[in-house]
Parts: structure tokens; sequence; C-alpha cells
């Protein structure tokens, strides 16, 4: 063989050599950024979180705590507002929240309904477990309420001593007419009155043992009369967006 072939062999050789490194290196990258970006099907996050959108997913929550005055809340505001509190320290502040409380009519101010406060859902737990698509699942055969799924903000279950959910409200979400006494003076009395509670594990007793929203009155309005039937004065918070 000519020096001359001898020359073009091994120029041939080198130049095929670079290309096959330089697809195996660019093989390897891909597959680099592509074990960043896809996650692996067991570490794929749950198919509900998605519909959180743009926001986190928790849009709905059993407070972990009342504000410690019996059912003196600070009326809707200061409920509204420790939902809020719990909600941003669990990095879901970037949700607008609101208590489920119906407060009643009074000589200056109409009734409000809690299911007309919470928005339209759907609703999911800090879990990312879908609790109703939308108020008339809530209210009717296909909310996903029970122990299970009716937890904290922090995801913790509620405990059966502290299951009494104050809500003041009727099975279908709305207030009381007249003069009924079943909101703690509009959540503002830690002393006389009552509160109608529900279950959050759909336990109990009362006219409706099984209802979340709607099961009996409480005795009183104090920290003591809730720990006596089984609460703590705990309520439920919606995402309204």
């Amino acid at each position: 063989m000519s020096r001359r072939s001898k020359a073009l062999s091994v120029a041939g050789f080198t130049l095929a050599v670079a290309f096959m490194l330089s697809a195996s290196d660019q093989t390897t990258q891909a597959q680099q950024r592509g074990g960043t970006n896809t996650p692996a099907a067991g570490n794929a996050p749950p198919s509900s979180i998605p519909m959180g959108g743009n926001k986190s997913v928790t849009r709905f929550f059993v407070t972990s705590k009342g504000p410690g005055k019996g059912g003196d809340l600070g009326g809707l505001a200061g409920a509204d507002a420790h939902c809020q509190a719990l909600a941003q320290a669990q990095g879901a502040g970037d949700h607008t929240w609101r208590a489920y409380l119906s407060p009643e009519a009074t000589a200056t101010t109409p009734a409000v309904n809690a299911r007309d406060r919470i928005g339209g859902g759907p609703w999911y737990n800090s879990g990312g477990d879908l609790i109703a698509p939308h108020l008339a699942a809530l209210h009717g055969s296909q909310s996903k309420l029970t122990k299970d799924t009716a937890v904290t903000e922090v995801s913790d279950e509620v405990s059966p001593e502290t299951h009494e959910i104050l809500t003041g409200s009727r099975p279908d979400g709305t207030a009381f007419p007249g003069n009924a006494q079943r909101t703690c003076n509009n959540w503002t009395s830690s002393g006389a009155g009552s509160a109608q509670v529900g279950y959050s594990d759909r336990k109990g007793q009362g006219d409706n043992p099984n209802s979340w929203n709607s099961a009996h009155p409480t005795s009183g309005c104090s920290e003591e009369a809730f720990s006596k039937s089984g609460g703590a004065g705990l309520f439920y918070c919606f995402a309204i967006d």
C-alpha cells in the first residue's frame, strides 16, 4: 500500500472514531436531560394534582386547631383569617380561603349560607384526594368526605375526640331559618348559645349521626361544652379559587 493510501486510511478511521464518540456523547446528554425532567413511573405525582392548575393542590382541610375561644371565632372574618393563616403555613396561601360556616339572620343582616361562601369546586385535600367536584356532589351522595379524607392542613386525621366540626348549617349547606341559635351568636360567643355541628368521620349521634355538616347542636359555646360532646372548635376550610 502506498504512503498516500495509508494516510487516507488513517484519516478515515480517525474521522469515524470521532463521529461515534460525538454521537455517544449526544445520546448520554439526552438521557441525562430526560432523567432530570421526566420522573420515573413509580415517582409520578397522583393524577389529581394537575387539577390544582398553577396553584397548590390543597383546596380543602379541617382546621388542626380552633382559635381557642369556643364558638367565638371572631365572626366570619376571624374564621376566614384562621383558615388563611393555617393554609399559608403549609404553602397553600396562594388560594383565597373561606370557612364553611353559616351565620343566621339578624335584625340588620341577612343569613349567609355556608355553601355560598366556598366557590364551586373541585376540592382536594392536602393529600391530593378529591373531596368533591362541585357543590351538588359535596352535599350529595358523591361526597368523598370520610375519616380518611377529611384531614387537616398537615394531612393528619381528626381524632374521634375532636370530630365534631362547627358549621351552623343544615344538610344542604344553608343557614337555619329564624332565630334557631345554632351559630354561637354568629360565631362571636364563647358562652351562651349552641352551634350546629357535623362529624368529620361521619360517626356520631344526633338526628343525622352520619352527617359531615349537620348532625346536632352543641350544649353550649364554650371550649368545655364542645369538649364534653367530642369537639374542639374545629371547622372546615375551602378554597374559592
